[in-house]
């Protein structure tokens, strides 16, 4: 079954979006966040932020990249509901961990973190209601 069917057979809350809405959504909070991650490894290669503030963004990066696979490709939500979570814990804290060394990139993260709060709530519903 196709992803997109898989996803139109499941209960949803009201409050779910039109599946249209996550595409765009997402190719907009991309750039934000390439540029805000490519911006961070300029600055730790260049030695003007310490290593460990990266790792909560690759960690984070790594999550946002399981989400689809593990969610929609396995059909599992349980387990999407888990990566969903930590991806948004790591937003959290990659927040803290940048912002003593760019706050520009911090706030820059703030779309991010409220579609990811977002997508946690509606994740962890469908999981619920499945």
């Amino acid at each position: 079954m196709e992803m997109m069917e898989w996803y139109q057979t499941l209960i949803r809350p009201d409050f779910a979006p039109p599946a249209e809405l996550f595409g765009p959504v997402w190719g907009v909070l991309y750039v934000i966040i390439a540029i805000s991650f490519g911006y961070l490894a300029v600055q730790i290669i260049k030695k003007r932020i310490p290593m460990y503030v990266g790792v909560p963004f690759a960690l984070n990066l790594a999550f946002n990249l399981l989400f689809t696979p593990v969610t929609f490709g396995l059909q599992n939500l349980f387990l999407g509901s888990v990566i969903v979570l930590a991806t948004l814990g790591t937003i959290v804290w990659m927040m803290v961990r940048v912002w003593p060394h760019s706050r520009i990139v911090a706030y820059a993260q703030v779309p991010y973190l409220a579609w990811v709060s977002f997508a946690s709530v509606l994740q962890v519903t469908i999981t619920y209601l499945n």
